[in-house]
């Protein structure tokens, strides 16, 4: 594979991280650089490590994931999606789950990075080298996430609590797309 081939790979794969990193810099409990570093790294490096397990899994278990990863990543987006709807409504005494720590990280890091599962397979199997196309694709996301949580940032200061709202959307809206994209 050639670097703009990678490339592209890897801002396709980067979009649901970005999504989510747009959401996610809207609550007020992402303000800090640690919080925003944090999301921004876990979603590189899930997306880092995923098409490597992926690579190494190979075409052995890939029947058995491809028949419900679409399933893993709509619930998982769908729970965090509607998790954040249900924040925007509650009063401003309330403080926001930080996305950046806890299971919330790990859910988000994992729901972003499903697909980036099934590009390790398909290298797998066009015996592809994974460790080059595995780091771009890393930085990548993690790039597009600080500047989808600063993004995100902005226009939670102007538009507050719809903007939290409308991320929890987006965050469903993804986890739709997945699950029409594989099963159609």
């Amino acid at each position: 594979m050639t670097f703009a081939e990678i490339l592209i790979v890897s801002i396709g794969l980067a979009m649901d991280a970005f999504a989510v990193s747009i959401g996610s810099g809207t609550l007020s409990s992402m303000k800090d650089m640690r919080s925003k570093i944090r999301l921004a790294a876990h979603f590189g490096l899930f997306q880092f490590m995923m098409p490597v397990i992926g690579w190494y899994l190979g075409s052995t278990v890939q029947t058995y994931v491809e028949e419900f990863d679409h399933w893993i990543a709509f619930a998982l987006l769908s729970y965090i999606g509607l998790k954040m709807i249900y924040e925007s409504f509650r009063t401003e005494e309330h403080v926001r789950q930080n996305p950046s720590k806890g299971s919330n990280l790990v859910i988000l890091s994992v729901a972003t990075s499903i697909d980036a599962l099934a590009v390790g397979f398909t290298l797998a199997m066009l015996d592809v080298s994974i460790w080059y196309p595995s780091i771009i694709i890393g930085i990548v996301t993690a790039i597009l996430s600080i500047i989808g949580i600063q993004l995100g940032s902005k226009l939670g200061l102007k538009f507050g609590k719809i903007m939290e709202f409308l991320g929890g959307i987006v965050l469903i809206l993804i986890g739709i797309k997945i699950l029409i994209d594989h099963i159609s």
